[in-house]
């Protein structure tokens, strides 16, 4: 599992130890705070190397809604709110700050680690992923392509081809492989309308188009050279 950091906000030792060794077992990686003014300055410090949050509400100085409302204004980050009520209208007012769970005390700290596990396992689903290879930019939630900054227009089935290739990188690919992949096995179909398709991107590429290389015999292979 990669290595994720969780910061723990809470007033009260024991409930930050518990929580700390029931994540700790599971590779996370725990920042601690026991008060509200105390988790804006660590977060503040931290803010791109944190995960999710678990946030008690009722603390000293600052409580977990007004350390809520702070963040929310600048980051977008997973938060668990940790409470010792479970009025309806409290879960309601922290849906509509932002929570992204809300969990009452007293809990199984094993169901809390499964929903941190849920949640984390969400939200990298839902990153908007883009990626970048020597110039050509690919944005695979939006399915665009850019060479150096500017969009080109590719058919579904040029788009997906392009993809798998660099998903690919530095691996030769058969033609029938590709067919596999990007047209399924149900095509039946000439192998050569994957070399037409290829000489379609290579020529949307335009300079770039030489990263995709031809395997004699084989079929291509996506290499930055």
């Amino acid at each position: 599992m990669v290595n994720k950091t969780i910061l723990i906000v809470d007033d009260e030792l024991r409930m930050r130890k518990l929580l700390r060794d029931f994540l700790a077992k599971e590779n996370y990686s725990i920042l601690e705070a026991e008060d509200g003014e105390e988790a804006l300055k660590i977060f503040q410090e931290n803010i791109n190397e944190i995960h999710l949050i678990l946030l008690d509400v009722m603390m000293p100085k600052l409580d977990g809604w007004s350390v809520l409302r702070q963040i929310r204004q600048t980051s977008e980050v997973p938060i668990i709110m940790l409470t010792a009520r479970g009025e309806e209208q409290d879960e309601l007012f922290g849906f509509e700050l932002g929570v992204d769970e809300y969990i009452s005390k007293p809990f199984s700290p094993k169901i809390l680690v499964a929903r941190v596990e849920a949640i984390l396992k969400r939200t990298n689903q839902t990153k908007h992923e883009i990626t970048e290879y020597a110039g050509i930019e690919i944005d695979k939630e939006g399915r665009t392509v850019k060479v150096e900054g500017k969009q080109i227009e590719l058919s579904l089935r040029e788009y997906e081809l392009l993809t798998y290739l660099v998903d690919n990188e530095n691996i030769a690919l058969s033609r029938d492989k590709i067919l596999n992949n990007v047209w399924n096995y149900d095509y039946y179909g000439d192998s050569r309308t994957i070399d037409s398709h290829i000489k379609k991107i290579r020529h949307k590429l335009g300079k770039k188009g030489k990263y995709i290389k031809t395997m004699r015999g084989i079929g291509y292979k996506f290499e930055i050279k």
